[in-house]
């Protein structure tokens, strides 16, 4: 793409510096801009570069290619530099001055300003824009080089990536499809881009529960690496592969495919490697699900010790993300305290960055379901409301887990007496769920159940009544009369009838009307 916009500048201009260069010299944008692209190392000066770079080339030509690269210089900058919201802007702008009807150079500048715009909401979690900009930039490519040029497998990767982060896991499976035949299509079986493709199918298929499938394209992959003298790409299959075996209850395989990767890494990368503490931490998920309580603790120790004192190169991603990790199987096995302080600790390495927001609002989360559970009710709704505002700020409020985080707040704000406020909590996950799952969803049934009983403390009888007709219409329907859940229902509503001085009518005012009026 660079070489498409490169202009031979004059000797005499390469002698001068660009302060003694007037705005309206046509040769002030291009000199600039290359001063730009050199000084990248030197933030500061490429910024101010870049910025003067596009008001040249506004003042001289209009809005074109070369302001629109200039844009892009200024943006990538800012994203540097950690300032996400002033980049984002920027190339929004230089994405709207281009017109894929100008030329295939319009169109390819277009298309890579879309992909830097969705790596940039990405970078700040928010993955529906995200998707939204990766999409786009697929159109783009597939109106230039069709649909089964391997660049377009290159960007499918990319947008199944982000589905997966969104947890959209259906939409993934089809674009690693997609992916898989282009390269049955234009490369020869088993390389090493399909065995990571087919990595990717993998985590696709398992998050939806179909093991058997994820393991077919894992040996797959496995077979390629294994051709390719790959051998701690075979390890960190073989770990895959584990943690398939142990969703499918085959515990003794599993333990063997996690020591088979453990020797390699060991032997490849050291005692004290991550990687080693990643596998330590499979070994005790998996202890303590089958019980083996000391053995489980033996392993996060040995992870902690790993991450107390890392290697040169570890990020504070990977060690944060390794003690969330353990954290969750000190939970499993009763050491709530422990578990706490390694979140802390969790939240403490990542900062309080935009990079990191979204990750620290999910750990926050986690810890705030963990005080619900002990009763610490003050703390929890303090970490619900900090992981509430982090995900709005990054643009996460319009998901089913941001649902199910504004239930979860509701129900601590009930516990501490702050009815009204639950009340009005459970209404926007209401919404939300209603929107981003359906009104027949269990986990928007769980909301209307937990309205309709905060309506029932509030006096407000005839909204309670509503949503428990609704919700044991609904229950009648999947489980059937003579299910348990559904007597239960029929109790809670027959009692709450009696106390507002009425009788139970089947034939009644439907409440699908009600909800729909909500949207």
């Amino acid at each position: 793409m660079r070489g498409l916009l490169k202009r031979t500048l004059s000797p005499n201009l390469l002698n001068r510096t660009p302060d003694k260069l007037s705005i309206d010299n046509p040769d002030l944008g291009p000199f600039l801009l290359k001063l730009a692209r050199d000084a990248i190392d030197n933030p500061k000066k490429a910024l101010d570069y870049a910025i003067r770079a596009a008001e040249s080339f506004e003042k001289c030509q209009g809005p074109g290619l070369e302001q629109a690269m200039s844009l892009r210089v200024v943006a990538a900058v800012y994203a540097s530099l950690g300032r996400f919201q002033e980049a984002i802007p920027v190339m929004e702008r230089s994405i709207e001055m281009l017109d894929v009807e100008n030329g295939s150079d319009h169109a390819l500048a277009k298309f890579s300003g879309y992909m830097q715009l969705g790596d940039t909401c990405l970078m700040i979690g928010q993955m529906d824009r995200s998707i939204w900009c990766y999409e786009s930039g697929l159109r783009i490519q597939i109106e230039i080089l069709g649909d089964s040029d391997p660049c377009i497998a290159e960007t499918c990767r990319c947008l199944a990536e982000a589905h997966i982060q969104a947890m959209q896991f259906d939409a993934a499976e089809r674009l690693c499809k997609t992916i898989l035949d282009i390269h049955k299509e234009n490369s020869a079986p088993g390389s090493l881009q399909e065995a990571a493709d087919r990595r990717l199918m993998a985590i696709a298929l398992e998050a939806k529960g179909d093991y058997e499938s994820a393991l077919e394209h894992l040996v797959l992959a496995s077979m390629a690496m294994i051709a390719n003298s790959q051998e701690n790409e075979i390890a960190a299959i073989g770990i895959s592969i584990g943690h398939i075996y142990a969703s499918l209850c085959q515990f003794d395989e599993a333990v063997f495919s996690y020591q088979k990767a453990l020797t390699v890494f060991k032997s490849t990368k050291g005692e004290d490697h991550p990687s080693v503490a990643s596998v330590f931490i499979c070994l005790a998920e998996l202890y303590c699900k089958t019980g083996k309580l000391r053995e489980s603790k033996a392993y996060c120790e040995n992870a902690l010790r790993i991450y107390s004192s890392p290697t040169p190169g570890t990020t504070c991603e990977e060690i944060s993300g390794g003690i969330t990790e353990i954290s969750v199987i000190y939970e499993a096995l009763n050491e709530t305290e422990e578990a706490l302080r390694l979140l802390r600790k969790a939240v403490e390495l990542l900062e309080d960055n935009p990079a990191h927001r979204s990750t620290i609002a999910g750990i926050e989360a986690q810890m705030g379901v963990m005080f619900y559970v002990v009763g610490r009710f003050s703390e929890a709704r303090t970490s619900f409301e900090s992981a509430i505002g982090k995900l709005r700020a990054t643009g996460e409020s319009k998901s089913a887990f941001f649902g199910i985080l504004l239930n979860q707040m509701g129900l601590t704000c009930v516990q501490l007496y702050k009815v009204d406020e639950a009340a009005a909590v459970f209404e926007e996950a209401r919404r939300l769920l209603e929107e981003e799952c359906g009104t027949c969803h269990v986990d928007t049934l769980g909301v209307y159940s937990n309205l309709a009983a905060t309506y029932d403390a509030m006096g407000r009888y005839g909204d309670a009544i509503e949503i428990l007709e609704y919700i044991l219409k609904m229950r009648e329907e999947k489980l059937g009369t003579a299910n348990p859940d559904v007597n239960d229902e029929k109790s809670r509503l027959a009692e709450l009838l009696k106390e507002a001085g009425r009788t139970q009518n089947r034939n009644g005012k439907k409440l699908e009307s009600f909800f729909d009026s909500e949207l």
